[in-house]
Formats: structure tokens, C-alpha cells, sequence
């Protein structure tokens, strides 16, 4: 693109987002920025920092024309992901037991590279599937197991740090993205069977580490500690709630990790069961959103598997972390996607989220530019079609004048004078 076109572009291309799922993720903002507040001011502090970063990140990633570079980019991001997951074991700080987060040198500020992964995972499967588009009956095993290279990576060194929780959030995020560009049904009924079968003999084999063998167990069983005071908090919560000075169960410290992984606990005792089903009910209004425009764009893969890996990202984040907070399921450090603290997971999903703006803004404004170049090209036509029938009149016209006027002007040149009698 030229100058002009460039200044074209950026002039033009907002006025092609989605601003609907911007507003849509302002409740859930407004909400856990005052929940955080309450359970500790520090904690708010930093959460604005990330609001600020995610902000620019979303912006930023908005004007990207990813449909030109992400042929160079999705690869190059998925190696260097990889490659931070890999740096883990021997740079990685350890925190309860478990090698996840880099520092960034010169600061204070950590990273999750297991975070930054599933932006790449879904980025280079979108790109592969948009280059190699499925068959009418889905993929087959061999291409299927292409892709699937891209998943399990990343999957085995997520496991390996430990982080189960997130690596099989990762696992079942690819698989889904890929189911929903289509596998053929029979090898779909073989990976169910297959994935029964893997955990059953993991668990038999004793692959399965011992704290996760105690969650699973606390989950069948007695709830462990942290899910009998979450129950507690959301029970003490009511139908509408609790002043801030009368939610004790987060006051005085007895829901752990309160402003994290359990806020949603937090949320039943402050605003009660009203609060809990209002943002259950904005989640569902933006995973709909989300699989409608997966829906809409299904002929532009890449728009398509964005929009449904942000979707599935967004589901089993969040029926994770409520099912776990209630005592539906094993706890696992999974937080509420763009509701929890925490500044890595929000700022990859203000990155997801300016990705699909600019994936559907760049869409239409180059089919808006198309159109226009098509109709003035017709209308050129037209215009055309319609004056030669004028000039050609206009020429016949012409034409007897000017013969006519000859014949007068040779008709005087040889004009004889006349004699008088």
C-alpha cells in the first residue's frame, strides 16, 4: 500500500469494528475492578495498570493488518512461545511448587508464557486451517494429526511445569477450534475413546502427581478447604448481597485467594445471587456473540477460528472456575477470564480481542473497497455506453451540415458574374 492508502486505512478502519464486544466487556470490568478494590487497594492499583496495557495491547493489535502478516507471524510467535515454555526449567521462578512465571528484566513484573501460548496456538491454527481449508467431510487422520503436533507441544510442557488446569484448557481449546472447522465424525468418536482411555491408564500408572490425585479425590469426596469457604461466602451472600463491612468470609481472610482464582466466591457474598447471575448472564451474552461471528465469517477460516478459539477460551475458563468454586470440579488454577487479577491472562485476551476486531474491520473495509472499485468501474461503463450513442448522433448530424456547406462554398467559387441587357 502507498502513503495514501496507508493514511486511508487507518482513517477508515475503525469505523469497521465491532463495538459491541467492546461494551460487552465493560460490565465484567467494572465489576471485579470494584471487587478488587475492596479486598485490597494495592491489588486495584496494579489491576489499572493492566487495564491501561490491555487497553494499548487491544489497540495496538486492533490497526495490525494481520490477514498480510500472518504468514510469517503465526509461526514466528508459536517457536518463541515454545521456546519461553522451554526456558521455564531453568529460568523460571517457583511459586507453590510450579515453574510458571519469567521475570522481566529490570522489573518486578513477571510473565506466564502458558498464557501467551494460546494466542499462538489458535493464531497458527488459523493460519494452517485457512491455507489448507477441511474437505466436505472434515479432516481426515493425517492432516488431523498435523495440527494436532501444534496442540500437544505446548500441551506436554504446560503438564511438565506442573499447570494441568491450564494445559488442558489449552488442549481442549485447540481440539475444539479444530472440531469446529470440521473433523470427519468417525475419528471425533476415536479421540472421545482415546482420551477416556489415556486418563484412565494415567491414573492407574500413577502419572497423575499426588496433589492432583488429592484434588480429584477432595472433589469426589469431602470439598478441601478452599470450596467449603467459598460456599460459605456465597451462602452468607443471599439474594442481593452483603454490605463490604459485613462480608467476613473475605474481610478476615478466610477465602483464599479471594481477589484471584476465587473472587466469583466474593462476588455471591458482595452482591449476592443477583450479582453471580448477572455476570454468568454477560459471559453467555459474549460466548454467543462470539460463535455468531464464527458463524457469520464461516467462508474466512482465519476470522472463524479466531472468534471460536476466544469463545471456547471464554466457556471453559468460565465453567471451570465457577464448577470448581462450588465443588463441581477438581481446583485448579483457573482464573475468570478478564475478571479475575491478574495482568498476563487480561492482556492476552485484550490481545485476542483486538486481533478478531481488526480480522473483521479489515474484511469489510477491503469488500467495502472492492465494491466501491466495482461499481465506478460500472459506472464508467455506463457512462461510456450511454454517450456513443450521443456522439454517433451527433456525428451523423454533423456530417450532412458540413457536406451540405461544401457544395454552397463550391457552388460561390464557381459562381459565373451577371450581365446586364
Amino acid at each position: 500500500m502507498d502513503r495514501e492508502e496507508i493514511a486511508k486505512y487507518f482513517r477508515k478502519i475503525p469505523q469497521n469494528f465491532n463495538y459491541i464486544l467492546i461494551l460487552q466487556i465493560l460490565p465484567l470490568l467494572l465489576i471485579s475492578s470494584m471487587l478488587v478494590k475492596e479486598i485490597d487497594p494495592r491489588l486495584f492499583q496494579k489491576q489499572m495498570i493492566y487495564y491501561v496495557i490491555g487497553a494499548l495491547s487491544m489497540v495496538f493489535a486492533a490497526f495490525i493488518p494481520w490477514q498480510r502478516i500472518l504468514w510469517w507471524f503465526a509461526p514466528l510467535s508459536y517457536l518463541a512461545n515454545i521456546a519461553l515454555l522451554a526456558a521455564l526449567k531453568y529460568f523460571g521462578i517457583s511459586i507453590l511448587g510450579a515453574k510458571r512465571w519469567l521475570i522481566i528484566p529490570g522489573t518486578h513484573f513477571t510473565i506466564q508464557p502458558s498464557e501467551f501460548i494460546k494466542i499462538s496456538v489458535v493464531l497458527m491454527l488459523a493460519h494452517l486451517i485457512g491455507h489448507n481449508p477441511p474437505p466436505e467431510k472434515g479432516y481426515g487422520l493425517k492432516d488431523l494429526t498435523k495440527l494436532s503436533i501444534i496442540i500437544l507441544i505446548p500441551f506436554y510442557l504446560i503438564a511438565k511445569e506442573p499447570d494441568l488446569g491450564t494445559a488442558l484448557v489449552l488442549l481442549m481449546t485447540g481440539f475444539g477450534v479444530l472440531f469446529l472447522a470440521g473433523i470427519n465424525h468417525k475419528i471425533t468418536i476415536g479421540i472421545l475413546l482415546l482420551s477416556v482411555i489415556a486418563v484412565t491408564a494415567a491414573w492407574q500408572f500413577n502419572l497423575i502427581r499426588p496433589y492432583q490425585k488429592k484434588r480429584i479425590n477432595d472433589f469426589l469426596g469431602k470439598p478441601s478447604y478452599h470450596v467449603q469457604q467459598a460456599l460459605i461466602a456465597i451462602g452468607s451472600g443471599g439474594l442481593h448481597g452483603k454490605s463490604k463491612d459485613e462480608a467476613t468470609q473475605t474481610q478476615l481472610k478466610f477465602l483464599p485467594i479471594s481477589s484471584s482464582d476465587f473472587i466469583f466466591a466474593y462476588l455471591g457474598e458482595r452482591l449476592g445471587f443477583s450479582g453471580m447471575v448477572i455476570v454468568i448472564i454477560t459471559y453467555i451474552l459474549l460466548i454467543v456473540h462470539l460463535l455468531q461471528i464464527s458463524h457469520i465469517y464461516s467462508d474466512d477460516y482465519l476470522i472463524k477460528s479466531v472468534a471460536s478459539g476466544l469463545a471456547l477460551l471464554f466457556f471453559i475458563y468460565m465453567g471451570v472456575n465457577m464448577y470448581m468454586i462450588i465443588g463441581m470440579a477438581p481446583v485448579v488454577g483457573v482464573p475468570l477470564p478478564m475478571f479475575s487479577h491478574g495482568g498476563t491472562s487480561f492482556i492476552i485476551f485484550a490481545i485476542f480481542f483486538g486481533i478478531l476486531l481488526n480480522l473483521i474491520a479489515f474484511k469489510r473495509y477491503f469488500q467495502y473497497n472492492a465494491d466501491a472499485k466495482i461499481t465506478m468501474m460500472e459506472k464508467d461503463a455506463i457512462d461510456r455506453d450511454l454517450q456513443s450513442p450521443v456522439s454517433a448522433r451527433r456525428k451523423k448530424s454533423e456530417e450532412p451540415v458540413s457536406s451540405v456547406q461544401a457544395k454552397l462554398d463550391a457552388l460561390k467559387k464557381h459562381k459565373k458574374p451577371s450581365t446586364g441587357l
